[in-house]
């Protein structure tokens, strides 16, 4: 994929932090990025890779 990422955001429990990850979006998916050294480029992720990542993070299937 190569497309430049849109809205970049960062998530809403980052409150005032800058070590940080930020989500932007691409016609495919999500893009991710670290948020302290933004020149580095960002990882594009499939959508529906995506909402499977996001689902387990919200299911709490990811904590040890």
């Amino acid at each position: 994929m190569n497309t430049q990422p849109s809205r970049w955001r960062k998530s809403s429990r980052s409150h005032q932090q800058t070590a940080c990850v930020e989500v932007g979006r691409v016609e495919f998916g999500a893009a991710v990025r670290d948020s302290k050294d933004r020149a580095a480029g960002h990882v594009e992720v499939p959508a529906r890779a995506w909402r499977s990542f996001v689902t387990a993070l919200k299911t709490g299937s990811l904590d040890r």
